[in-house]
């Protein structure tokens, strides 16, 4: 008994495929500049936290998202600052790591839709 030939298929319009490949490698991650990014003082004793748990948030955030460690974390969170055109301060790694043990990152996700049939 043979193999049956594998489908092969054409791509019949060029300028949608080109497009639908460079939208494969689009980034979008939205940046809302009324965030809380400095931590509110809270007034009891001790030095309180510089930077709000939604600030922590978001750079555990594009951690998980990206697969980074924590130094690379700050620099890209950096650079994401600085496109948005704000100037935030960053977390420093230590801060992060510090940080994240109190705090639960979930990240959303949908899951892919299943083929038909299976």
């Amino acid at each position: 008994m043979s193999k049956p030939f594998p489908a092969r298929y054409r791509t019949t319009n060029w300028s949608s495929y080109n497009a639908s490949l460079r939208k494969r490698g689009s980034l979008l991650i939205w940046v809302d500049k009324d965030m809380t990014w400095r931590a509110p003082r809270d007034g009891r004793p001790g030095r309180p936290p510089v930077f709000s748990d939604a600030a922590i948030q978001f750079c555990l955030s594009i951690k998980v998202l990206f697969k980074l460690p924590l130094r690379q974390t700050a620099g890209m969170v950096a650079s994401l600052l600085k496109l948005a055109g704000l100037d935030w301060p960053v977390p420093d790694f230590s801060t992060l790591c510090r940080r994240q043990k109190t705090l639960a990152v979930q990240v959303p996700y949908r899951r892919a839709a299943e083929p038909a049939g299976g």
